[in-house]
């Protein structure tokens, strides 16, 4: 297989030790569009070469990835590009079509910008994918953060019919807070916080604290 576009002198310094990495090293556009280096053992995973990923371009994403998660990475690679500091990364989770059969796997990626042009522009941007095994290798807290990250997937609709006061409602609901104790820290009548609950239960379907906990923690409100 082809491993790497020899036309950047970078590209070949890092493809010389990539393959020695416990991952898979992806080097990218300066937009983050079009592949233009994948280490071997992601080439092997996806059984392509890079010409065929680099002739993809924007479409590598859509073959590979699960787009359900592009609201979570896309804004953080787009803050990526739009900061341009050669020291700044980002870290998210993606799942990607290396499984038996082309079935979705977890990967935990890092990307940050490698190299700027002679206007200091973004040039490439490197990434690094580890791949997480959810059965065996993930920690009770990273277990969280998965299933959290699939709740916001699932209820992001729901979520963003509330209001900016049921939100604030909502958290403190997740607290546990009664409705006499939330009008009081909100400076709102009992009444107006009890009308405020029962909204808030109502469009997101949630009857239980702990459901509206979910919401909670998933939209980052606790």
């Amino acid at each position: 297989m082809t491993t790497h576009d020899a036309t950047h002198p970078k590209i070949t310094e890092i493809a010389s030790l990539a393959d020695h990495y416990p991952g898979v090293v992806i080097i990218l556009d300066e937009q983050a569009n079009r592949v233009r280096y994948m280490s071997p053992t992601g080439l092997r995973k996806l059984g392509v070469t890079v010409p065929e990923l680099t002739a993809l371009g924007p479409g590598y994403y859509e073959r590979y990835f699960n787009l359900e998660h592009a609201h979570d990475y896309v804004p953080k690679v787009v803050e990526l590009l739009e900061r341009n500091d050669l020291s700044y990364a980002v870290t998210f989770f993606q799942q990607v079509r290396t499984g038996a059969g082309g079935t979705f796997e977890w990967y935990l990626s890092t990307a940050r910008i490698l190299t700027q042009d002679a206007a200091g522009h973004p040039e490439l941007i490197i990434c690094f994918a580890c791949p997480i095994d959810p059965e065996t290798h993930i920690t009770p807290k990273v277990r969280r953060l998965l299933d959290e990250n699939n709740f916001l997937r699932r209820h992001h609709q729901q979520f963003a019919r509330l209001t900016p006061r049921e939100r604030e409602v909502l958290r403190l609901l997740a607290l546990g807070h009664s409705a006499p104790e939330i009008a009081g820290q909100l400076f709102i009548s009992a009444q107006t916080a009890e009308t405020h609950r029962r909204n808030i239960r109502q469009k997101l379907g949630a009857e239980s604290v702990f459901e509206l906990g979910e919401f909670a923690r998933a939209f980052d409100l606790i």
